[in-house]
């Protein structure tokens, strides 16, 4: 299956793409370019908004309404008018920046840190942060990235990207807390998983950073069941949308024979059916 060239932007780290399934938006994110982007796939406009700092994920309030995590605060932006305002800090230090983020069925806003400007051992944290205040679900990351949920909020995926494995965690959602399970996923190939995000069978999607695809797991098996391939070394993350169909953003590397990574892509997966491999 080839992927679609949405939007070949020139940057060189796209991430956090989410999707609107109600109002049909799709927003995403250039980290060291400081950009937000809302993309209209009705009409194929894309709008951007500057912030002063490296921003790192999305999430949804409303109608072309977002709110993005930056490493000076989170940020709301309105894509209508093009209009930001800070909203809160949960004070991180500075030596981090926020990474991937997700948001749980009774709104908590999760959101790992990383290193930066340089990459550091188990200096990341994963917060959850609601009505004012925030708490501490994971310790000593390095970098934190892919966030995924069951559909009946009791399993919370997350990859810490050096470990080159997906681990399991219980979510207890009245308290918003998490018990660690087990390690599900182990990668032993070039790629190392980046972001990533669940279908509705509860698959996980994950893009590979140095792999060049994004591969299918089932996390109850730890087995792989396809790969959907990028012409690029760098994928970060990806999304379904409300079709089912799925968005990729990608990073430059430091390939030289290599210009295709910094862009946005896209699957049609409910026209393609995809061929398991087990």
């Amino acid at each position: 299956m080839e992927p679609t060239l949405i939007f070949h932007s020139g940057m060189e780290l796209l991430e956090g793409p989410v999707f609107d399934c109600q109002n049909e938006y799709l927003y995403f994110v250039s980290i060291l370019d400081c950009l937000v982007y809302c993309y209209n796939p009705g009409n194929h406009e894309i709008l951007s908004v500057k912030l002063d700092s490296p921003v790192s994920c999305v999430y949804i309030l409303g109608f072309k309404k977002i709110l993005a995590a930056s490493k000076n605060g989170f940020y709301e932006i309105n894509f209508t008018t093009l209009e930001k305002s800070f909203r809160f800090q949960i004070g991180i230090d500075e030596n981090v920046r926020y990474n991937d983020g997700i948001q749980d069925s009774i709104g908590r806003y999760i959101i790992g840190t990383m290193g930066y400007p340089e990459v550091q051992e188990e200096i990341g944290t994963v917060y959850s942060y609601h009505q004012g205040s925030f708490s501490t679900l994971i310790e000593r990351t390095t970098i934190s990235n892919g966030l995924a949920f069951t559909n009946d909020s009791r399993v919370l995926y997350f990859i810490d990207t050096p470990t080159k494995k997906v681990a399991k965690y219980f979510y207890d959602i009245s308290k918003g807390t998490v018990v660690f399970d087990s390690n599900v996923i182990e990668f032993v190939g070039e790629g190392s998983p980046d972001g990533m995000c669940i279908d509705q069978e509860g698959m996980l999607w994950i893009a590979e950073w140095g792999g060049s695809c994004i591969s299918k797991w089932n996390p109850d098996t730890g087995r792989q069941l396809n790969k959907l391939y990028l012409p690029c070394l760098n994928v970060t993350s990806c999304c379904f949308d409300h079709l089912g169909n799925l968005y990729v953003t990608t990073a430059k590397s430091e390939l030289a024979e290599e210009h295709m990574g910094g862009n946005l892509y896209y699957f049609e997966l409910t026209k393609n059916q995809t061929i398991e491999q087990g």
